[in-house]
């Protein structure tokens, strides 16, 4: 049973927005598992939908790079260990070097690419001057991941939000190109970065995820007096009611466009809206969205036995 700390409970408390008391409870019923610990707030109907950031240790950079042609482009994280060094001018173009390594690099894992000459000096690999840069600026480092796109029929358009905290890729499949286009491809990147959907619609939704949703909305329905005496066939409409209207928070296409002038328009008629004015063919085909430091357990020896496995010492 893991020990239920202050720590503990504020992040708890971060992830699900429950009272202090709640989130304690929670952890002491669940034996210190967090992700358990939102499940039983959830059924509780204590926090609404959790989108999973994760739990952020580690700060860094997030950096994306787009080909000339428009066609390819990546999305890279590296992390180091305090902010300050996160904003240096030596830390960020290293940075862009890695982007612009993941860009050309045939690797398919970390790795692989680890492995990979350095292509600004040859006489290193990636992970050697990982070591040098490490060295010079005083702080482990870690290239943590890198995604890449490709669309042959169309381009992909990237946004970097608050410098480097948040990177996103939006791939937009069209038979035309414009500067409207890639505005709108920008907008719906800002719209990624702020709302963070984990689909693009709802077709890409597994049965799993809906059954899963479904069974925390019957206990929470279950767990409520009122509601729990209401007609089978009601409770029913009821739970499938919550999760159309989950469904439109977490898949983009559903989700209402923020910069809409009515506050109505989805992001799904955001984009027929500039299809129809450019006489084009469009369609978001996906998106990757990367938040610095998610995924990462919010202690430093996690982190520091992250960069030992990828140095290999």
């Amino acid at each position: 049973m893991a020990e239920v700390t202050a720590a503990l409970v504020k992040e708890l408390r971060e992830i699900t927005g429950a009272g202090m008391m709640d989130c304690k409870k929670a952890l002491q019923e669940t034996s210190g598992d967090i992700d358990k610990a939102i499940e039983f707030l959830r059924e509780k109907g204590l926090a609404g939908a959790v989108k999973k950031a994760g739990r952020i240790a580690a700060e860094g950079i997030v950096e994306t790079l787009v080909c000339e042609c428009g066609h390819d482009a990546v999305i890279v994280e590296v992390n180091a260990e305090t902010d300050f060094v996160a904003k240096n001018d030596t830390f960020k173009s290293y940075v862009a070097e890695v982007a612009k390594q993941a860009l050309e690099s045939k690797a398919t894992d970390m790795e692989a690419f680890l492995d990979e000459k350095w292509l600004l000096d040859e006489s290193l690999t990636v992970k050697e001057k990982l070591s040098s840069m490490i060295s010079i600026i005083g702080e482990n480092m870690n290239i943590r991941r890198f995604e890449k796109i490709h669309e042959e029929n169309g381009l992909v358009v990237s946004y970097i939000h608050a410098g480097g905290k948040i990177g996103v890729l939006i791939d937009v499949e069209t038979d035309k190109k414009s500067d409207a286009i890639t505005e709108m491809g920008k907008n719906i990147a800002m719209q990624v970065a702020a709302l963070k959907p984990l689909y693009t619609s709802s077709t890409e939704v597994s049965a799993d995820y809906i059954a899963k949703e479904k069974e925390i909305l019957l206990a929470q329905i279950q767990n409520d007096p009122k509601e729990a005496s209401k007609p089978d066939n009601v409770i029913e409409s009821m739970v499938n009611g919550r999760i159309k209207k989950e469904l439109k928070e977490i898949c983009l296409l559903d989700q209402t466009y923020v910069r809409a002038e009515d506050g109505k328009q989805s992001v799904a008629q955001y984009v027929e809206e500039v299809a129809k004015a450019n006489s084009a063919n469009i369609k978001i085909k996906g998106f990757i969205r990367f938040e610095t430091g998610e995924g990462l357990e919010k202690k430093s020896e996690d982190f520091a036995a992250e960069v030992a496995k990828q140095m290999g010492v």
